[in-house]
């Protein structure tokens, strides 16, 4: 399947169930929140002069082009992304995706991904 897109937001830890939850309530289907760890300029902090990688959760949805704005507003209004060290969100075209049912109409024994 092509013509879909994968929103990306990168978040405080404890942040990706809000994530999740303003981007099904502007219609996304779903996603899924992977662990991570990084630092951006608003966030270098140091205990003893030992730098500290915060924890990050990204959550990656996968929909179509034509809710992104709206999924990406509710995203960003919902983590309050404008404000420096919020966080990140960023929308990639996708070339192909397979085994997501809810984006090709069919799903195995009526359930959804």
């Amino acid at each position: 399947m092509s013509n879909v897109s994968l929103i990306i937001t990168i978040v405080k830890r404890g942040w990706g169930d809000k994530v999740l939850e303003a981007s099904m309530n502007a219609g996304a289907e779903g996603g899924t929140i992977v662990m991570g760890r990084g630092v951006g300029v608003h966030e270098k902090q140091a205990i003893l002069g030992i730098q500290i990688e915060p924890e990050k959760e990204i959550v990656l949805s996968v929909t179509y082009p034509e809710k992104d704005e709206a999924i990406l507003r509710e995203i960003v209004q919902a983590c309050n992304l404008e404000k420096p060290g919020a966080g990140i969100a960023f929308v990639v075209p996708v070339e192909r995706v397979v085994g997501v049912a809810h984006l090709s109409g069919k799903s195995e024994g009526g359930a959804n991904e």
